[in-house]
């Protein structure tokens, strides 16, 4: 990576992050850190900005109602994020040397079922809606035509 090209991915996602930020407070969210993918388009050298942005995989928020009061009494901030699953498996293995990692319980998964479907809501505007239909051939059937 050239220096000019260091220069154009930090200005981008400073920018990014500052409108992020921006868009999660106004909805009640402080959008804590996240993680920007960007790549160079060989055809013409130019920057580019790929994968996920400010989802709850890649980033973390907070409640910003509960912030102040939360920090000023030594406790974490609340959090709509994975990181509590994140330190499940971290209690349980070494996810990134363990060749078998344990299955996370079902009641885990729910939480954070819920804490995406919460963070959407919040930052939409939108109730979330449930499909009926989840399987495999429905998963397969979407890539498909999102192709058209």
């Amino acid at each position: 990576m050239t220096e000019e090209d260091f220069n154009t991915c930090e200005k981008a996602a400073l920018a990014v992050f500052e409108h992020g930020q921006k868009l999660a407070l106004e909805h009640g969210l402080i959008l804590v850190d996240t993680k920007y993918e960007m790549g160079k388009d060989i055809s013409d050298g130019t920057i580019l900005m790929i994968d996920e942005m400010h989802t709850p995989d890649s980033s973390r928020y907070w409640l910003a109602s509960s912030y102040e009061e939360r920090i000023s009494q030594g406790k974490e901030p609340e959090n709509i994020d994975k990181e509590f699953l994140r330190l499940w498996f971290t209690g349980k293995c070494d996810p990134y040397k363990d060749e078998v990692i344990p299955d996370a319980p079902k009641e885990l998964v729910t939480e954070l079922s819920r804490k995406y479907i919460s963070l959407y809501e919040m930052i939409t505007g939108k109730d979330f809606q449930f499909e009926e239909d989840l399987g495999e051939e429905s998963i397969a059937d979407s890539i498909l035509n999102s192709k058209d």
